[in-house]
């Protein structure tokens, strides 16, 4: 009643002073053209309902020092129902791979670089044309593109192939926990910023403005395809260090043998993908696409059943029928004794889901999360939306560069795929079995929206 009186009379004032001209609206409840407002379901995406859980071991678990249960609730979101595959991560890395060849052919051939805008109106700096096809064949146009290639004394066979090493994502985002410090506030005063930040290559500076707080990533998008032979020294998996992310046969499988910056990176793209595609459509933009938290992601993985071990709400790995119902290493490694139910990474979706419509939140390849490890986390967490995010930088210490994997792998034996069990990897490194899926912030915590 207080608000809707003080639009009144600040209504009345612009009536007062506006005289003849046409009232312009300022506040809240002013025309609008559109309906309603509501969010469309994203492709691809299971939604997870708001809830709330005892986090952290399970009865059956021996509790080691630091560990405690508490009770966290989480807010509702999006979440990939598989985890990304080789198909989706290799658009990613063609997409990067497409702007850098246009950028290059654009300083022979200016077609592919738009010089104006829609309107005619020249721009500050020139953008891609991504209508303008490249003909990567054509002997000129590889000529063009010759920084893209493999160096010819590093070429095999005499082979002129794309340089993965080249292939680097830059993008942008705002380090919005430095920017949040009181510290690090603006000073109306002074009219400048008092405090200092540290960049992303450690470096403590004092804050000139606010585009200070704009992080600059670099990220090598191609996966590390040699972590197949790297992680299992006596070990044949030289067809998959080959073959899987590159060949089609293995398009629905997860991605593996990325780092977690480069699953961020993956969730940035997707998100000016989206941007993109909503600007068209005259859509306003929905949340970014982002890693789960820690505990959004056993939110999502219990299904429901809160007090359940797996997803699947069984206290057991196997069905009535003796079937192992994910893929984890059972028994003692015997991989064969359910085959083919049980291997090295299998394709998405082929256990069923659990009740949040879910694939794999146990079993198959481990998953990146937002969260830092940290054993005592649960001790001060919050116990609303909890999360404990460091984002390391390059000469910290191993032990700060840890981040929380969820869900266990096609390696793990069964305690590891337990909603309950967290574990970690280092930030830096790629595993051929950790792979990650999205999550978007959902809107449908309102009323209007049950």
């Amino acid at each position: 009643m207080r608000k809707a009186t003080i639009y009144i009379i600040l209504l009345a004032g612009s009536l007062f002073h506006s005289c003849k001209n046409e009232i312009v609206q300022y506040l809240p409840g002013g025309e609008r053209n559109s309906k309603d407002w509501f969010e469309p379901s994203p492709y691809g995406m299971a939604h997870i309902p708001r809830g709330s859980y005892v986090i952290g071991p399970s009865d059956d678990e021996v509790k080691t020092a630091g560990e405690k249960s508490r009770r966290v609730s989480v807010e509702s979101f999006w979440m990939d129902d598989t985890e990304i595959t080789n198909n989706e991560y290799r658009q990613f890395v063609y997409w990067v791979r497409d702007s850098i060849a246009r950028k290059l052919l654009g300083q022979t051939y200016p077609e592919y670089l738009n010089t104006e805008n829609a309107n005619g109106v020249p721009l500050d700096e020139p953008t891609i044309n991504w209508r303008e096809k490249i003909e990567w064949k054509d002997p000129d146009y590889r000529m063009a593109m010759n920084e893209l290639y493999i160096p010819e004394e590093e070429r095999l066979a005499f082979r002129t192939e794309v340089d993965s090493r080249k292939l680097i994502f830059e993008y942008y985002w705002v380090d919005y926990k430095q920017a949040a410090s009181r510290k690090n506030s603006y000073n109306f005063e002074t009219k400048k910023y008092d405090g200092n930040i540290v960049n992303i290559k450690g470096e403590t500076l004092p804050i000139s403005n606010r585009s200070d707080f704009l992080m600059r990533e670099m990220v090598p998008v191609y996966p590390d395809t040699l972590c197949w032979i790297r992680d299992f020294t006596y070990t044949y998996n030289e067809p998959f260090t080959l073959k899987y992310f590159s060949h089609v046969a293995f398009d629905d499988y997860p991605i593996v043998g990325v780092t977690w910056k480069q699953a961020r990176a993956f969730c940035y793209w997707r998100t000016k993908i989206q941007e993109e595609f909503s600007t068209r459509l005259n859509e306003a933009p929905a949340h970014d696409y982002r890693l789960p938290t820690e505990t959004e992601w056993e939110l999502a993985a219990r299904g429901g059943l809160n007090n359940a071990i797996y997803p699947w709400g069984s206290y057991y790995t196997r069905t009535d029928k003796g079937c192992f119902v994910a893929n984890f290493k059972p028994l003692r490694g015997n991989y064969v004794s359910d085959s083919p139910s049980t291997t090295i990474a299998m394709k998405t979706g082929q256990f069923d889901p659990n009740n949040y419509g879910l694939y794999d939140m146990a079993g198959n390849v481990a998953e990146w999360t937002s969260s830092a490890y940290y054993e005592a986390a649960y001790d001060v967490i919050s116990d609303l939306n909890p999360e404990m995010e460091y984002d390391a930088k390059p000469d910290d210490p191993p032990v700060m560069k840890r981040k929380v994997i969820r869900g266990g792998s096609w390696k793990d034996i069964s305690y590891f795929i337990r909603t309950s069990t967290r574990t970690f990897e280092y930030q830096d490194t790629a595993k051929s079995y950790v792979g990650f899926r999205c999550v978007r912030t959902s809107f449908k915590n309102d009323l209007h929206n049950r």
